[in-house]
Formats: C-alpha cells, sequence, structure tokens
C-alpha cells in the first residue's frame, strides 16, 4: 500500500467508538503545546490570518464577513498583539485660557502623561492651602461669636456660614489658580497595542463625549477640559479598533469614523443637544488606529458605501470559511483547539485521545459536507466545555469519551429542542404520519437553524379551477420566497409529462403547520411527489421521508443539512428516507441510527417516485411517461 493509499485510508470515515487517526500521539491534552500568539492559536483561517499578518505590518483596515463563531474577534485581537507598541501615546486635554469651550489636546510619549499630571498637582497643592486658611479663618470668626454671645440662632447661622463656605471653596477656582490637565488615554504599561471592542457602542461611548455641568456660572461650574471623556477611537489610538456587526452603527456614526480614519483625529463633543457639554468641542484628538470591521453577508449591502469603499481601497476584505478539508494535518489542528479551550476556560480538566476523538468526529458532522471539518468552532467549544463540566460533576482527573457524548445529547441548541418538541407534538396529534399511504400526502424534511432537522408534512388537491381562464398553484405554509419559488418550478416538470394542458385544474400544496415558516428550495422533490400523486391518484407510501431540490429537467439536485434531517426522519419513526446523490457522503450518522433508516439516494425525479409511490400498474405507466419525458433519467 502506497503513503497515499495510507492517507485515504487514516482519513476514512469511522463508526463512533473506532480509533480516529489525529496525526499526533498523545494521551491527553496536557502533552499539547498551546501557542503563546494568538494570531498561531486562530484555526483554519490560513488566508485570513496571512491577510492579518500583512495588514497589521502595513497598518491597513480589515473587513471580515463570515457566520459567527469563525474567530473574527480573534483575528481582531491578535493583531493587536502584531503591532508595534514602541510608538504608544498618552493624550492629554488642557484647559484653553482664551476660549474654555475649546480644550487643548496635546500628546507625549507613553508614561510621560501620568508625570506631567503629578507637576501640576503638586502647583495646585499651594493653592488649595489658600482655601484650608480661608475655611479656618471662618470658623474661628464663627466660634468666637458663639463664645461672645452663644444662642440658637448665633449657632445655626454659624453653622450655614461654615458649610457654605464649605462649598463655595470646593468648587471656586481662584485668580490664576493652576488647572491640573486630564489624562485622556493612559497607554504607561502597555505590553502590546490597545484592543478596544467598540461593538454594539453608542456614539458618545464611541466618538467621546463632553459631560453636562449643571453649574455653568458664577466660578461654580466644573472646568470643560475637565469633563471631557475620550471615545473608543482615541483609546485604540496606535491599536485595533474591533466593531462586530459594523452596519448595526447608525450612517452618522459611519460618516464620523469614516472621517476619524481619513484624518486620524477627530475632536470631541458633547452628543446630547440637550446638554451644555454641546458647547464644548476639543481641539482634534488623535485617533490613528486600525479598523477591524467584522458582519455577515448583509453587513455588506447594509454599510456606509464611503466606508466600504475606504477599507476596501486601504485594506483588505476577507470572507471566514466556515469549513476546512478533513486532512490529518487539519485534524491536528483541532486537537491544538481542544487543548486552547481547556486553557482558556480554567474550570475543566483536559481530554484523553478518545474524548478529543469524539470532538473531531463532531466536526466531521458539523460541517455538513463530505472530506470536511467544521470551523464554526464557538459552537464545537460549546460542546468542549460542556463535555468538562460532566466530568468535573462525575468527579473525574480527565475529559473521557463518554463525557463527550453526553454534552451532545445535554448542551442541544434552542432548534434542536424546538425540532424534538415539534416531532413529539406532531406525532401525538398524528399530524406526522410514519404508516400507511395517503393520496397528495407526503413526509418532506427541512431544518431549523444550522443543525437542527424537521419533519415537514406536505399535502396536495387538485381542483377545477376556479378562473376560466387559468389554472393557479396555490401554497400556503408561511413561505420565504425562495421556497415559492421553488414550488412555481415544479409546475413545469408536470406540463412536460402529463402532455395535456394543466390549466384547467387549481393545485392546492399546504405546508401543514409550519408556524415558523419555510426558506429555501429543499422541499422541490416532497411538493413534485405530492402533487403527481394528487393528480394520478397514486398513493404515497407514509413510512418514507424525503428531500432534495428540483431542477426543471427533473434532476435532483444538493441541499444542505442532510445529516440533522434524517435525524429528524428517526426520531419521527419514519423508516425510509430519500436523498440526492451528491449527498450521499456528506451523511453521518452513528451506527445504533444507521440501523434504523434506510437511505436512498436518488439523481431524478422518477426515481423519486419510484420509491415513494405505492405499487400499481398507475404507477408504472407513470413512471413510463416520465421517463419518456425528461432525458436525464435515461
Amino acid at each position: 500500500m502506497g503513503d497515499k493509499e495510507k492517507i485515504e485510508e487514516a482519513l476514512a470515515p469511522r463508526e463512533y467508538g473506532e480509533s480516529l487517526e489525529l496525526g499526533v500521539d498523545f494521551s491527553t491534552t496536557e502533552e499539547i503545546k498551546v501557542p503563546e500568539k494568538l494570531i498561531d492559536q486562530v484555526i483554519g483561517q490560513e488566508h485570513a490570518v496571512e491577510v492579518i499578518r500583512t495588514a497589521a505590518n502595513q497598518k491597513r483596515h480589515v473587513l471580515l464577513i463570515g457566520e459567527p463563531g469563525t474567530g473574527k474577534s480573534m483575528l481582531g485581537q491578535a493583531m493587536a498583539e502584531l503591532l508595534p507598541t514602541e510608538n504608544l501615546e498618552d493624550i492629554l486635554v488642557f484647559p484653553n485660557q482664551e476660549d474654555e469651550n475649546m480644550p487643548k489636546i496635546k500628546t507625549v510619549p507613553a508614561c510621560q502623561g501620568r508625570r506631567i499630571i503629578e507637576k501640576y498637582r503638586e502647583k495646585a497643592k499651594g493653592q488649595e492651602s489658600i482655601k484650608s486658611y480661608i475655611l479656618l479663618f471662618v470658623m474661628f470668626t464663627v466660634m468666637l461669636a458663639l463664645f461672645i454671645d452663644f444662642n440658637a440662632t448665633t449657632l445655626l447661622m454659624g453653622l450655614f456660614v461654615v458649610i457654605l463656605t464649605i462649598m463655595a471653596l470646593s468648587n471656586m477656582r481662584l485668580k490664576g489658580s493652576v488647572l491640573v490637565p486630564k489624562l485622556l488615554v493612559d497607554n504607561c504599561g502597555r505590553t502590546k497595542a490597545p484592543f478596544i471592542d467598540a461593538t454594539g457602542a453608542h456614539a458618545g461611548a464611541l466618538l467621546g463625549d463632553v459631560r453636562h455641568d449643571p453649574f455653568q456660572s458664577g466660578g461654580l461650574g466644573t472646568p470643560a477640559h475637565e469633563r471631557v471623556e475620550p471615545g473608543m477611537i482615541h483609546r485604540a489610538h496606535k491599536g485595533v479598533l474591533f466593531i462586530d456587526e459594523v452596519a448595526t452603527l447608525s450612517l452618522k456614526m459611519q460618516q464620523s469614523l469614516l472621517t476619524a480614519m481619513q484624518e486620524k483625529r477627530f475632536p470631541i463633543t458633547g452628543q446630547s443637544e440637550m446638554s451644555s457639554g454641546a458647547m464644548v468641542r476639543t481641539e482634534p484628538v488623535p485617533c490613528d488606529f486600525v479598523l477591524v470591521a467584522a458582519g455577515n453577508l448583509d453587513t455588506v449591502d447594509k454599510m456606509h458605501p464611503a466606508l466600504r469603499s475606504r477599507i476596501r481601497g486601504y485594506g483588505y476584505e476577507v470572507y471566514m470559511r466556515t469549513t476546512m478539508p478533513d486532512t490529518l494535518e487539519n485534524r491536528k489542528k483541532l486537537v491544538q483547539f481542544v487543548a486552547q479551550e481547556v486553557m482558556r476556560d480554567g474550570k475543566i480538566p483536559h481530554f484523553t485521545r478518545e474524548a478529543v476523538e469524539e470532538i473531531v468526529r463532531e466536526a466531521q458532522k458539523r460541517a455538513g459536507r463530505k472530506g470536511h471539518l467544521t470551523l464554526r468552532l464557538r459552537d464545537l467549544g460549546g460542546i468542549v466545555r460542556a463535555a468538562g463540566d460532566i466530568a468535573v460533576k462525575k468527579g473525574r482527573k480527565y475529559v473521557e469519551r463518554e463525557d463527550v457524548i453526553e454534552a451532545v445529547r445535554m448542551a442541544k441548541p434552542l432548534e434542536k429542542q424546538l425540532a424534538d418538541w415539534y416531532i413529539e407534538r406532531k406525532k401525538e396529534y398524528q399530524v406526522i404520519k410514519a404508516e400507511g399511504k395517503g393520496i397528495g400526502r407526503v413526509n418532506g424534511l427541512a431544518v431549523i437553524g444550522e443543525q437542527s432537522g424537521i419533519v415537514l408534512p406536505i399535502e396536495a388537491v387538485v381542483a377545477p379551477a376556479a378562473s376560466k381562464e387559468e389554472g393557479k398553484i396555490i401554497v400556503t405554509g408561511k413561505l420565504g420566497e425562495i421556497a415559492k419559488e421553488a414550488v412555481q418550478n415544479v409546475s413545469a416538470i408536470i406540463k412536460r409529462y402529463k402532455g395535456e394542458d394543466i390549466s384547467r385544474y387549481d393545485i392546492h400544496v399546504q405546508f401543514l403547520q409550519t408556524y415558523e415558516g419555510v426558506e429555501g428550495d429543499s422541499a422541490s422533490i416532497s411538493v413534485a411527489t405530492a402533487v403527481i400523486s394528487a393528480l394520478e391518484e397514486i398513493p404515497i407510501r407514509q413510512d418514507v421521508a424525503m428531500t432534495g431540490s428540483l431542477s426543471v429537467l427533473g434532476e435532483v439536485l444538493p441541499i444542505g443539512g442532510a445529516t440533522p434531517k434524517i435525524e429528524a426522519a428517526i426520531e419521527a419513526g419514519i423508516k425510509t428516507v430519500i436523498i440526492p446523490k451528491a449527498n450521499e457522503k456528506d451523511v453521518f450518522l452513528s451506527k445504533d441510527k444507521a440501523e434504523k433508516i434506510q437511505i436512498f439516494p436518488v439523481e431524478t425525479i422518477d426515481q423519486v417516485l419510484e420509491i415513494a409511490l405505492v405499487d400499481n400498474e398507475r404507477k408504472d405507466e407513470l413512471l413510463r411517461r416520465i421517463r419518456e419525458a425528461l432525458p436525464l433519467s435515461l
């Protein structure tokens, strides 16, 4: 056996409980070395890592687009580690003697800001002693008055004078007094560039603000420079500003962010028009940051065009992968991932080799593609932590295989819990039928979320057209646009094999009790089967469920979520499932589940009907006509 054959044998799918080749020898994850740098801890996003390294070296902006849990925020933090720290600066705000509503801004090397503040405080201490002398003089005068004429009136008046003096002195600024500047941004002691997560920040937090001053006159007000608050764009100076779901920022905030990126400085002013802080506007404050923006595909459409243009023109756009090839090298990376999660959590024990194999097997299953591993590592990390919690509860030193299997069952996502409840409820009220036969009724399959399948009963009825001009396809069941279009495509196949005008009929299709809604075209073969059954009056086996997209030529096309759909059929008591031939290798079932179901991969609609329809003479005649009309089935 050659090297290639050995690798293929090592990567071949295994049943639950069988050993998996992981590309590294170890007994527990204690033996796995975790890289110190965050950039080396990013799993499976080699292209994104390369871009981040380049962007950090050249100080370029980056837009990361992808699904949640694929490592976008981790890449942003890793970029902050790669930026140089020798150029970090402190930012101070000083009072402006000429215009107090325009405080002055000054930048100094890191740690010098604190020294400047201390010097000004020393100068201010001398003036504070004058206030103390005034207060002592007032108190002495009051005590003298009480000594001369002690009565209640004198006592109350004396207390009032002392309190009033204390309040006045605490807010009073002496002529020529020293005002201590305010340290807006302090980078002293930092060992790496700042990383500021501005996700969901409001305007004041992101762009800076000036606090309201209730005392604005009479020398009792707080100096304008002391009320200035830095924004996240200023605290990210010489570092990284990370914003997830950047399109959720208002267009005005995105425009301000664009201005800050272009000018590398942005003045701070009060964000509320009703506040006295709105009258204060500082000199431009440095904000030379690298923006790492993140989001999903919808973000691209909702972003301010100029902001995206700025990132694209002066940086990079990266799409985050959701799967990676199932190779020994990538399995080795998943072993490292488990060790990293244990180290970060700090509350769970390390994993045995068998437990890690189970995590890798779960990654294969969640990928939804043959020969791939999932990169939705946040969800996979949830399984790691749940398994660790179970091991702690049992008092184990290490996490075992059984703990991971139990964690997969226990830590089900909300969609999976809803799907289980849905199937249980529908079976109880016989909405889902797993035995017998019925004309125009078929068990379709769908997914909720990403990893949760449900059985989707569909019924079709053919009736004389209500309109003399044309027949209609009437669909009910809270369908999305793609699902509606898929139903329309079914009519092309019916017209082609039927060989007659079907405009004399109205075709009613109902997705039973789909309050959750239906989207996608994976129910196409189910709809076609139900409609053809209703037209030809040929019963459909109710122990069969099916999923698959359908072309207008009758070809069964691949779909997503094959494994969770089949698992839903098993839980509903269905014995046979029809799936597209292209998805055959995407199915990943445990041995006990595989024994409960018979799976038929198909390529054309006639193969679907041959399995799903009850055997009789009309079925044979129907299949003959369809095969004559659709050359793909020959």
